[in-house]
């Protein structure tokens, strides 16, 4: 089990270790001590690896990641899994700005709260919070779900496309072009789906979520739909 010290080693260095990591490589444990929030940690990976980063992290953690999971034990800053791939990110702490943005796959959950723009223009990934999220979450999302056990911030979805966004708590406000939604079945399922890849389907209950997606009003200019603008 590699043990890389931030406090000793480069950032630059590990990151180029990381990134020379071959799908077969037997090195699948990696544990980062002294991170000082430091930013682009773990970015850009693509190997089936697992890192334990001991301590908080600046902007961009996990960023791109394909294949890894990471854990941070601490909270993370702007942009934590930015244009993830596929994989796992999980921070036990809170996230700041962005989490997830423009995510295509992967989870991304997020142990504590999330600030503005959670999972903005999201693309596949599929995020969890188990705290709250602050506003603009989820403006443009083109796909994917986010899952928010706590309360979300005003303009919720904002010119939201088709992800699915699940609340359990209130929601301040939503954004234009975005409604509250009846669950089917199949949307049941996949809230399901995410809270089991999370670990926590034995701790809530679908039925505790409302849903929002689009209202598609704003696919195509029409003067009939001109308020929602």
């Amino acid at each position: 089990m590699p043990d890389c010290d931030l406090a000793k080693t480069p950032l630059r260095e590990l990151n180029a270790m990381l990134h020379s990591l071959a799908p077969s490589t037997n090195e699948t444990h990696w544990i980062v001590t002294n991170p000082g929030g430091k930013h682009a940690i773990a970015c850009g990976l693509d190997a089936p690896v697992a890192i334990g980063i001991q301590g908080h992290v600046g902007y961009y953690c996990g960023g791109m990641n394909k294949q890894a999971t990471i854990v941070v034990s601490g909270n993370a800053g702007v942009g934590v899994a930015e244009n993830m791939m596929s994989g796992e990110v999980r921070v036990r702490g809170d996230a700041s700005q962005a989490a997830g943005a423009t995510g295509r796959g992967g989870l991304l959950v997020i142990e504590g709260n999330a600030s503005a723009r959670c999972g903005i223009s999201m693309k596949g990934i599929d995020i969890l919070v188990k705290g709250s999220i602050g506003p603009m979450s989820a403006f443009m999302a083109q796909a994917g779900n986010l899952v928010v056990l706590g309360d979300a911030g005003d303009a919720l979805g904002d010119s939201i496309y088709e992800a699915r966004l699940f609340v359990r708590g209130s929601v301040a406000s939503l954004g234009a072009d975005c409604v509250e939604k009846p669950m089917s079945s199949e949307d049941s399922s996949i809230l399901n789906s995410v809270l089991k890849r999370a670990g926590m389907e034995d701790s809530v209950s679908v039925d505790e979520f409302r849903m929002f997606g689009s209202a598609r009003r704003l696919y195509h200019f029409h003067i009939d739909n001109v308020d929602a603008y």
